[in-house]
């Protein structure tokens, strides 16, 4: 009788990150969106699992904006959803509250090669500037190379 095997085919995928480098480079550019616009602002960078890469609160931003920062990069990044988005969904679904996320317009995924690498989290002005300032920084970023 003869036995049949099947062999495994072993599948290894290329996981990216981001480095110091990177999100220094979304820091800086939010800053000086920031700072352009006379903005008092925090900005956070988190890897994919949520832990902070770099928050940086400029003069004046108020010090309750570094958490709330990090928690909008942080749900972001979880979730792969801008947070503008997760509030949507909370008028439909209150429930959602109760997951841990931070559902206030600010935070923004970081997306590379269909993969989440990170997200990025600003407070410190109105949600919709909070979120251009969070843009202003992506966009410094090459994400298309």
């Amino acid at each position: 009788m003869r036995s049949r095997h099947t062999k495994l085919e072993i599948v290894i995928r290329t996981k990216y990150s981001l480095n110091l480098s990177d999100a220094q480079t979304i820091v800086g550019a939010a800053q000086a969106h920031a700072n352009h616009n006379g903005w008092a602002i925090t900005v956070a960078v988190v890897d994919d699992s949520g832990t902070p890469i770099m928050v940086s609160r400029l003069d004046d931003a108020s010090p309750s904006s570094v958490n709330t920062a990090i928690e909008k990069a942080r749900s972001a990044s979880h979730t792969g959803l801008p947070t503008k988005a997760l509030e949507a969904m909370i008028r439909e679904r209150p429930g959602i509250v109760t997951l841990g996320r931070v559902a206030v317009e600010g935070g923004l995924p970081i997306l590379y090669k269909g993969q989440r690498v990170g997200g990025v989290g600003v407070s410190g002005v109105k949600s919709d500037q909070d979120a251009e300032v969070a843009q202003a920084g992506l966009q410094a970023l090459d994400l298309n190379s």
